[in-house]
């Protein structure tokens, strides 16, 4: 709850929105109550694959008997088979609960291959917290497994006497499903009073929708934990208790349920659910979490004869920056008869497939990196498919594991940029995002804008991944040799949740990158984070909606790019979960200088003219006075300079003065030029 309680906090929308979700299901879950319909009736139970991510320094310390127990405590508790569900008193016998929801150890991975359903992490944290750092390899954590096929539990070292946490239902993102247990608490543990493997059962009550028995409301006696079996409670029990117990909720009677798990209560306390919670547990599963029940998680890998299995596409990548590129994919033999001969087959959209056989030895489990024909891509997004077939000359047992797609995208390089984010079209054409995660990312908005309707922007108010890299990639860019300057441009607008004196904190980051290579590699060329991102200096502690005036234009000198071809200009934004980022008015332009002014170092123009000249300086540095003679030697015009700041280009009205010829005369430190000019 606290994990949950500190994103509502966060987030007023948020908690709008997830309180009219909950009473929604709270509606479906007093429905099915009334009408007594529950996973239990028939005992049949349902098995849900767990993967138990143990992230330590060292990660041996928890081992797999320990794990096992922990899964044995959670079925029994769920089930009702608990042997302490003896210390129930006579007066709650009447209201335990018992679910036929039952967890196994994962037998296979998301990607078909035998597993254990432990993996096992070295981390160089020290401890986590509650920002879901543990569930990310980017923060020292272990990426998930698929959450819609598998009950995700990270057991990791929790800071400040934390136990545990867990996603409720719409909870967050989808790669953050599941809970996360300090291991202190396993069975067996160094927590003497939690270490009976209760938390992982309370935990997951959460996972499915139930909350704290005491409601939460801090004693108020108002507040709900949504089912009607269980006493009205002020507030959390701890420590260790026996016999009837009231508080100023439950005062008379048979007292609080201090022995239910979704107390806090010693683990020795802890003995049951109701039965009214077993069946919300049982609605959240099929409401929210039924793609657990299609899972084959727990079923246990049977190698085929002849399998073939296209692993990974390892090349193009998102991008190309030529037209023609060669497709390397990664082959498995996951077929017990040694792999000898294949077909690969890769296509692009709809086009003509190209077949290109393969020879070798692979026994069960080994990969071979295999370079395909080199294909040709025209203009636009694509789609390359490849797929395998006949191993050994022979069908493939296994048709789910032979075809990959990729989505890739090919653009001629453009000079100019210019980009707004009107068009509804995001990213716009010839743009791309790198989204690793597959979490939040950039977006176009139409809540804000510099200039037109629309913006790109990055919700980083409620991306608590914090150090989540997030890429909008502009158009490829080449930068003509011919010339004298480049530059990139934008506008931005940025706010911090934290106020921007903090020391120590993680903030968001926006870092401006290029690439030489096609985006294998970047250098870095503008990077602001904190006060100097800011645009809005005081700590803006909702989501943040810039106003007009709450922009700045920052620009980057690309001097050291000229002449360069297929350059990738990447904005990065690194989430410190701190509050908005926004992009408008991005432009890339380039100057190229007079070569009569680069020769001469000073030109008038136009010449002959009619009256308006402008007088140009390829290097105005020490220019300290400008003057316009008649060619009698009448002064008609006069600029001072002096020590001021000189500019490359000043402008003289001469069409009240009458037709001949003028001279144009610039002085300088050390030098004097002089130009005629022909008046008509």
């Amino acid at each position: 709850m606290q994990r949950l309680e500190e994103r509502l906090q966060r987030n007023p929308a948020l908690r709008l929105r997830f309180e009219a979700e909950q009473a929604a299901f709270n509606k479906r879950a007093s429905e099915k109550t009334a009408q007594g319909k529950s996973f239990a009736e028939n005992r049949t139970a349902v098995y849900i694959p767990v993967v138990f991510h143990v992230v330590l320094s060292n990660p041996a310390v928890v081992t797999d008997a320990q794990l096992q127990a922990q899964l044995d405590t959670l079925n029994k508790n769920f089930f009702g088979n608990n042997g302490d569900s003896v210390r129930i008193p006579s007066y709650f016998k009447s209201f335990f609960g018992k679910s036929s929801i039952q967890f196994c150890l994962a037998q296979r991975t998301p990607d078909g291959e035998p597993t254990t359903g432990i993996v096992r992490v070295t981390t160089a944290q020290a401890s986590f917290g509650t920002d879901d750092g543990a569930k990310h390899t980017t923060s020292g954590g272990d990426d998930s497994w698929n959450t819609d096929k598998y009950f995700n539990v990270w057991v990791c070292p929790l800071s400040g006497g934390l136990l545990g946490y867990a996603t409720f239902p719409n909870d967050g993102s989808p790669a953050e499903q599941g809970v996360v247990m300090d291991y202190r608490s396993l069975p067996g543990g160094s927590y003497s009073a939690y270490n009976g493997g209760k938390t992982l059962t309370h935990e997951t009550g959460h996972y499915f929708n139930l909350y704290h028995i005491w409601g939460d409301d801090n004693g108020a006696c108002t507040g709900t934990d949504y089912v009607d079996d269980t006493p009205n409670q002020a507030d959390a029990s701890s420590g260790a208790y026996t016999g009837v117990r009231t508080d100023a909720c439950t005062s008379v009677g048979n007292g609080i349920m201090y022995q239910n798990y979704m107390d806090y209560t010693n683990d020795v306390c802890l003995v049951m659910f109701t039965t009214q919670q077993a069946s919300r547990m049982e609605t959240a599963l099929s409401l929210y979490r039924s793609s657990l029940l299609s899972s084959d998680g727990c079923q246990v890998v049977v190698p085929k004869n002849y399998d073939a299995k296209l692993k990974t596409i390892t090349t193009p990548n998102q991008r190309l920056c030529g037209s023609n590129f060669t497709p390397v994919i990664t082959l498995q033999n996951k077929g017990t008869q040694t792999l000898t001969s294949l077909l690969i087959t890769a296509k692009i959209d709809n086009g003509n497939a190209s077949t290109t056989p393969w020879s070798g030895s692979l026994a069960y489990g080994q990969t071979s990196l295999v370079t395909l024909s080199q294909m040709t891509a025209t203009v636009g997004n694509h789609v390359l498919t490849v797929y395998v077939s006949k191993p050994n000359a022979v069908n493939d047992e296994n048709n789910a594991n032979d075809t990959l797609t990729l989505n890739f995208q090919y653009y001629e390089p453009v000079s100019q940029v210019s980009e707004s984010f009107e068009n509804t079209a995001f990213p716009p054409t010839a743009w791309d995002v790198v989204n690793p995660d597959n979490g939040i990312t950039w977006q176009r908005t139409t809540a804000a804008a510099k200039t037109g309707l629309a913006s790109a922007m990055i919700d980083n108010f409620d991306n608590s991944q914090v150090g989540q890299k997030d890429d909008l990639r502009m158009p490829t860019v080449r930068i003509a040799s011919t010339v004298d300057s480049a530059f990139l441009s934008f506008q931005v607008a940025a706010a911090a949740y934290t106020a921007t004196t903090t020391t120590g904190n993680t903030w968001d980051t926006l870092e401006v990158l290029v690439s030489t290579d096609c985006g294998q590699t970047y250098a870095s060329l503008y990077k602001k984070w904190g006060a100097s991102l800011v645009t809005e200096t005081a700590p803006k502690t909702s989501f943040f909606v810039p106003s007009s005036t709450q922009w700045r234009k920052d620009s980057i000198n690309l001097a050291g790019y000229i002449g360069k071809d297929n350059l990738l200009f990447a904005f990065r934004n690194t989430t410190g979960y701190e509050n908005n980022v926004y992009l408008d008015d991005v432009n890339l332009r380039t100057i190229t200088i007079n070569p009569n002014l680069k020769a001469r170092k000073f030109l008038v123009t136009p010449n002959p003219t009619t009256g308006q000249i402008a007088v140009q300086f390829y290097q105005p540095s020490g220019l300290q006075l400008l003057q316009v003679f008649t060619s009698t030697g009448q002064k008609v015009k006069e600029v001072i300079v002096g020590n001021g700041a000189a500019s490359n280009t000043y402008r003289f009205d001469l069409s009240q003065y009458a037709s001949g010829i003028y001279v144009v005369r610039a002085v300088f430190a050390d030098c004097v030029f002089t130009e005629r000019v022909i008046k008509y």
